[in-house]
């Protein structure tokens, strides 16, 4: 049983919540839906206090309207600056660089990542179709007779690709390599691939104006969610709980 300002929360109800809070154990699913209904009771009961219309039944699904409209009332939150979004675009300028491009050729030797046998068989043929081509062998050639990928009618050609284009485990290593034939076969969940990349073009930083939206979405966002965090906190540092060990680092409306 638990008491916020004399206003008790069920345990019925906090069992009714956990269908809200998945969580790794059921102790966990508890005290996320017990948390989360100590904060939607605090809102209630301020937002009662204003002389606003409230819900008499315990829930959490409310508490997001009465969030805003008590934010609204009693908490000034201030938006970014063009200044402060300067500030944060020359502080972080890997954040506003567009993706480099690669034009790329590869051989894909399909195997199946449980496929041990087959893995190995594929990185021997990959080790040699790689000693091939640095004696010289035409690497289209190669990857009309060996690929596995649609590609192989083009050469192995996968013409430019940017990052998000392909899966991450080929792509991380694409992405580190410099331009010309990989010295190692790239290994993915489809297989082993050789590639040799054609050409690479560095991302270009994306110019202020560009960007100057978003960068104030951002920090007017994070500027709001402390204000949340403040304001909540305020509310539970007011009230008087029983039965709950309010940890509000641990809370998804304190992040």
């Amino acid at each position: 049983m638990i008491q916020v300002n004399q206003t008790q929360i069920s345990e019925q109800a906090i069992l009714a919540e956990m269908q809200y809070h998945p969580a790794d154990s059921q102790r966990a699913a508890m005290l996320k839906a017990a948390e989360s209904l100590v904060i939607a009771e605090l809102l209630r009961q301020r937002a009662q206090q204003l002389g606003m219309e409230v819900a008499t039944n315990q829930s959490s699904t409310g508490e997001h309207d009465y969030l805003e409209q008590l934010i609204e009332r009693e908490v000034p939150i201030p938006t970014a600056s063009r200044q402060e979004c300067e500030h944060y675009y020359q502080q972080n300028p890997q954040r506003f660089t567009s993706s480099p491009l690669l034009e790329v050729q590869h051989i894909l030797l399909a195997a199946a990542p449980d496929d041990d046998q087959e893995r190995v068989h594929a990185k021997a043929l990959a080790e040699e179709l790689l000693q091939q081509l640095q004696q010289g062998h035409a690497f289209a050639e190669l990857a009309r007779k060996y690929s596995a990928c649609p590609s192989n009618q083009t050469g192995g050609s996968l013409g430019q690709i940017s990052k998000g284009q392909t899966v991450p485990e080929f792509e991380r290593q694409l992405f580190a390599a410099e331009a010309g034939l990989l010295p190692s076969p790239v290994e993915s969940r489809y297989g082993l691939h050789v590639v040799f990349i054609q050409q690479k073009i560095a991302g270009q930083t994306l110019p202020f104006a560009a960007v100057e939206q978003k960068i104030a979405d951002y920090l007017n966002e994070k500027v709001r969610r402390k204000a949340i965090a403040q304001y909540i906190h305020t509310l539970v540092v007011q009230a008087e709980i029983d039965g709950y060990d309010f940890n509000l680092s641990d809370s998804p409306l304190m992040q």
